[in-house]
């Protein structure tokens, strides 16, 4: 009898009453329990419709006594938070972060060691995560696998990239979640370094759809001293478990007390829009770490790099250096190509043209001496980032570009070597102080070193947020490439300008990009942060650039405008070279004139896959521009303008697909029209397939030209 009872006794300990919290508004609502092993579990719901089924939490350690389960609640509170804070830059210059929050501290009585979880719920969806307080029987510890479930409610519709520790470079697929394993080999192709880990691994920002029509998107935030998450499905019952980034040992992170991980991530909806215009990530993130940021600044940029990556142009100085000694090989001795762009007449002729035509920056790829040998030796002093090539006069263009109003903008490849860019980044960071840089594009091509490591695992991001904060010191804005994708930390770091991090417009010189891509992208991979997508390709036919290249660009004139305003980023690059701009100067006087930081941002119309229809209102005055992406289907918009103000007018420039466009027949064709619009106007609008449409809406302030401009319909 008396054993019954303690087991009673021991079972109630674990059985606690379900906590539940709710949005401000409603409609999300978080369940919390522990189970009869002591398990913490949780439970999601909107509108009252099931969104994430009883899903089991916890932490398995490298050692015993892992933190699963035999948990006890010790205290749970409640709180509520609603404030306004201004980012440095961004689609919106106000941002509400309200939420009502569940703190729940849990202990395993077995042990004495203590793990407190924390649910924040916002009206467009759910963050939590794992904290470890100071403890006597925990000081450090080493995570062997965290086991988060996020279990679906059925056979969901997902736009999904394989799961894979180095690279997020790959088109979307769009299937059933059953249909995960049977396709995943296929969505597999050529990178400089991958790393699959699962057949049904995929990774986040995962967007899926229900066939009740709810949105429902799985990320993370504030990922700092800790490994990627990506998600591995059980396709039988529909479960994503999460799966870290491990080390070259296999183990997922090192901690200690205290300490904490990253956020989880829900957003729900049965909009899609509110997907698209939710700020979930950067509120979960801390406040702005700077007290001056007067010299972070929105960029829009021109550069030395479509040439190289659609033009087949080395970024090397010679071919007769096989194999580079930095310190030792002088490069006046040495024959040149006489192909290699990073020169000084080439880059005078870009800054020229950005001088000319508006742009902030001019980015330069292969200035400094290693190119030769630089990849595929697994090489660790591999590039200085401070010695030029012989054609390449530092001081001379930088002051020539600052003549002109005009930077240039710093390129650090890296070749994934991590201690040599460590070594080397004080100096390189001091070199661009000295000649007026202010913004740097990394790269992290290659196999990390320290060998075994993996580019999204915890030392690799540690490393990330170092090159950021240091630069921060000399006032250096970062752009990494390659490198883990973002979630929301340039809140925190607003000097974090970009990142690459998923399959960009390079891809259109190699393989190309499906339609439907920059139509998944801002659903997926923008949740974390601005992407350095470098959209604004005016020649679709590669071979024209590069007789030897087959390729062609999946996308109309028209959509190449729209994507500055569907794929936000504060850094934007006109990536064509300046003598195909030259053949279309009607088309790029919108390139010239969109701006790269926004009031505020409305998504008008919006589905996955198929269309985005976004609207933005220029930092600082009353100016709108509109774009619209959209896949292989087209799209057919009448938009409403009653978003502009009630009493003014406005004249409208309208960049749309031709008739008879076609993203790969016909790309080229294009048709732009002007008028007078009002906020009682509405324009009908035809993208076709792979295209798009833009508008700028610029308020008139001169009614002279009134006199010449009738309504636009």
């Amino acid at each position: 009898m008396k054993i019954i009872i303690a087991a009673f006794l021991l079972l109630s300990c674990f059985m606690a009453k379900a906590e539940s919290i709710s949005s401000p508004s409603g409609n999300i609502t978080l369940e919390f329990s522990i189970n009869e092993r002591g398990i913490p579990t949780y439970q999601v719901t909107y509108k009252g419709i099931p969104v994430i089924k009883p899903s089991t939490l916890g932490i398995e350690l490298n050692e015993e006594n892992s933190l699963m389960d035999s948990f006890r609640i010790n205290n749970t509170s409640t709180s509520t938070f609603d404030e306004t804070w201004e980012p440095v830059w961004g689609e919106n210059s106000h941002i509400r972060n309200r939420y009502n929050e569940l703190f729940v501290e849990l202990e395993k009585p077995s042990n004495g060691r203590f793990m407190n979880l924390r649910f924040r719920v916002y009206d467009d969806g759910v963050g939590f995560r794992y904290e470890f307080p100071s403890q006597q029987y925990l000081p450090y510890f080493v995570v062997k696998k965290e086991h988060t479930q996020f279990a679906m409610t059925g056979d969901h519709t997902a736009w999904w990239i394989p799961g894979d520790y180095d690279t997020q470079e790959y088109d979307y697929t769009e299937s059933k979640l059953s249909e995960i394993r049977s396709l995943l080999s296929g969505a597999v192709d050529g990178n400089l370094s991958q790393s699959i880990f699962s057949s049904t691994g995929v990774q986040t920002s995962l967007q899926m759809k229900t066939a009740e029509g709810l949105y429902i998107n799985l990320h993370e935030a504030a990922l700092v001293d800790y490994s990627c998450m990506h998600l591995v499905l059980d396709d039988k019952n529909f479960v994503f478990t999460s799966q870290l980034t491990p080390d070259a040992q296999g183990n997922m992170a090192y901690m200690q007390t205290p300490c904490r991980t990253p956020w989880r991530t829900v957003m729900v909806s049965d909009d899609a829009r509110d997907i698209l215009a939710s700020n979930l990530i950067l509120n979960l993130n801390e406040p702005c770490k700077y007290k001056d940021t007067s010299w972070i600044k929105p960029v829009k940029y021109i550069g030395v790099w479509w040439e190289m990556i659609a033009g087949g142009k080395p970024w090397a100085y010679t071919w007769d250096v096989p194999s580079v000694r930095l310190g030792e090989t002088d490069y006046n001795k040495v024959k040149p190509n006489g192909q290699h762009p990073a020169n000084n007449e080439n880059v005078k002729k870009y800054i020229d043209f950005a001088a000319k035509h508006g742009f902030d920056q001019v980015l330069v790829e292969g200035w400094n001496i290693g190119w030769e040998d630089w990849f595929g030796h697994s090489k660790d002093y591999v590039f200085d980032f401070v010695t030029p090539y012989p054609d390449f006069d530092i001081k001379m263009l930088n002051e020539y570009a600052q003549s002109k109003g005009v930077k240039l903008m710093m390129h650090h490849e890296t070749s994934a070597s991590i201690r040599n860019y460590e070594r080397h980044m004080e100096a390189a960071y001091q070199l661009m102080n000295d000649y007026g840089y202010n913004a740097v594009k990394s790269g992290y091509v290659g196999n990390m070193i320290p060998r075994g490591e993996h580019h999204y695992g915890q030392w690799l991001n540690n490393h990330y947020l170092y090159a950021v904060t240091e630069a921060a010191k000399h006032h250096i804005m970062v752009n990494a490439h390659e490198a883990v994708r973002p979630t929301g930390l340039c809140r925190t770091y607003p000097n974090l300008i970009g990142n690459e991090s998923a399959r960009g417009t390079e891809y259109e010189a190699f393989s190309g990009n499906k339609p439907f891509h920059t139509t998944v992208l801002p659903f997926t991979r923008l949740q974390g942060g601005p992407m350095d997508y470098t959209p604004g390709i005016f020649e679709m036919d590669m071979s024209k650039l590069n007789p030897n290249s087959k390729s062609h660009v999946n996308s109309t004139l028209a959509r190449q405008l729209a994507l500055y305003v569907t794929m936000y980023s504060p850094l934007q690059m006109a990536a064509d070279i300046p003598e195909n701009y030259e053949r279309f100067m009607d088309a790029f006087q919108f390139i010239k004139d969109v701006p790269v930081d926004w009031d505020e941002s409305k998504y008008l119309e919006a589905e996955p896959g198929r269309y985005i229809v976004a609207a933005r209102k220029a930092k600082g005055s009353n100016n709108w521009f509109i774009g619209c992406t959209s896949g292989e289907e087209g799209h057919l918009s009448t938009l409403k303008l009653d978003f502009l103000d009630n009493d003014k007018k406005y004249i409208a420039t309208v960049y749309e697909d031709g008739k008879d466009a076609h993203y790969r027949n016909n790309p080229q064709s294009y048709g732009i029209r002007k008028g007078i619009v009002t906020a009682k106007s509405a324009l009908k609008m035809k993208a076709v397939a792979g295209g798009g449409y833009a508008i700028s809406i610029i308020e008139i302030t001169d009614k002279t030209v009134l006199r010449d401009l009738k309504n636009l319909k």
